[in-house]
């Protein structure tokens, strides 16, 4: 590989504080050498060719904390060929994999096939999760020492909750012990049973069965609760709604734990549901719009410290069906920068906000050094026109499953090129 230079962007490496135009070189080992206003024309030599960027932004290669890939088992919704391409075009150069494949990730002979399979079909770079229960059935922990060992990097039910405070607490003991991650999705079963939607006006006029907050609030204040007791490394994967953020905000001065919130509760609410529009039938689902500006309220006062897609990729048979019978969840990887920078546009969320929650603040909960342009590191980066204007088509989509649920939605933003250790593997 030869040495690459690329000179007059917008650089934003949060990680680094770096925020101003510059350049990057690339190491003819695929390492970034060099980074920011230091370098310029003026200071490369004059016999190398240099690629201008003026007028893009360069950003960290994006991480993306919860994706899920049908592999194995589901191979026809996704594989991870077609996940890092999509990924690729949305700029994201690092996930972390559910464990809801069949068979489960729950042991270590399947995280051996899973690591091999992803590093021979994969572009970018996986972290695999394992499940916190066997079969993902809630009763019986899994084996959290020997699948960390194996290169596991972190422990979730997937769209599960542990329902059992006993074995809750049982977990986060171990979980402590160990130094593992806990990422919980959190929703009471009881409360959310047979829910479809947000728990509203809306809910009703459609004849829906709804999924009250306050399921997603309980789960959040016991796990807090027992956190007190063993305070383990403790990610709530996804909130919605602002009664859990108030719980959020009374702790955090109290315990250390992480938030993440979905791309898609950040920009649509539960009108945009309208006639039973089932792709945007979501766990946890869409809700009112005043809990969607709480949530922007939430990462402003750093409450809220990742950014997800959460993509769930289901093929069409599986969402063309009534609304209480289609499959829960969207393909988002590609689009998640470009919703993100919606929400920088209208001004609701600094730019160099956003990009810390999609680059380095997850980096951080995961404890892996990726998602920042630290010279020595992998050349894991993306260039991007944040002006662009794009329609999101269906039929455009690189993911397998087109499941999208901003289907014609109008975007400022795109991801142009996006390199993996100093190979470019996207190009618009």
């Amino acid at each position: 590989m030869k040495k690459q230079y690329f000179l007059n962007a917008a650089i934003i490496d949060p990680k680094n504080s770096l925020d101003e135009m510059g350049g990057l070189i690339v190491s003819e080992e695929g390492k970034i050498e060099a980074v920011g206003k230091k370098v310029n024309k003026n200071n490369i030599p004059s016999r190398e060719k240099f690629i201008d960027l003026s007028g893009k932004h360069i950003f960290p290669g994006l991480v993306d904390m919860r994706v899920f890939v049908g592999e194995p088992g589901y191979e026809y919704k996704e594989n991870f060929k077609t996940l890092s391409s999509a990924a690729l075009a949305g700029g994201v150069t690092s996930v972390v994999t559910m464990p809801n494949t069949s068979p489960i990730i729950d042991n270590v002979s399947i995280v051996d096939f899973l690591k091999r399979r992803g590093r021979d079909k994969s572009k970018i770079n996986i972290y695999p999760s394992a499940s916190l229960t066997k079969n993902l059935e809630g009763n019986n922990m899994t084996e959290f020492g020997l699948l960390q060992k194996k290169g596991i990097i972190g422990f979730t039910d997937g769209t599960k909750t542990i329902q059992n405070s006993r074995l809750m607490s049982r977990i986060m003991r171990s979980a402590f012990d160990l130094g593992c991650l806990i990422m919980q999705h959190a929703e009471d079963n009881e409360l959310s049973q047979n829910g479809m939607m947000n728990d509203g006006v809306i809910a009703t006029k459609l004849g829906l069965q709804g999924i009250p907050e306050v399921a997603e609030k309980i789960i959040i204040e016991r796990d807090l609760s027992l956190l007190e007791d063993f305070n383990c490394r403790y990610h709530i994967s996804q909130i919605s709604s602002s009664k859990s953020l108030e719980v959020i905000e009374k702790k955090k001065d109290q315990i250390d734990f992480t938030t993440g919130v979905s791309i898609n509760n950040l920009s649509l609410n539960e009108n945009d549901i309208g006639d039973f529009r089932t792709f945007l039938k979501l766990s946890p689902p869409l809700r009112t719009e005043e809990d969607r500006q709480s949530l922007i309220r939430g990462i402003n006062k750093d409450l809220i410290e990742v950014l997800v897609s959460d993509h769930k990729p289901e093929d069409e048979e599986s969402k063309r069906l009534t609304f209480s019978q289609a499959a829960t969840g969207a393909s988002g990887i590609e689009t998640l920068l470009p919703l993100s920078l919606e929400l920088f546009h209208n001004n609701s969320i600094k730019l160099p906000k956003i990009i810390k929650l999609l680059t380095s603040n997850p980096a951080k909960v995961l404890k892996v050094d990726k998602g920042n342009l630290s010279i020595g590191n992998d050349a894991d980066f993306c260039i991007v026109d944040i002006n662009k204007p794009w329609i999101v088509k269906k039929e455009k989509m690189i993911s397998k499953s087109k499941n999208t649920c901003i289907e014609d939605k109008k975007l400022q933003g795109k991801v142009t090129n996006t390199f993996v250790k100093g190979v470019e593997l996207f190009k618009l």
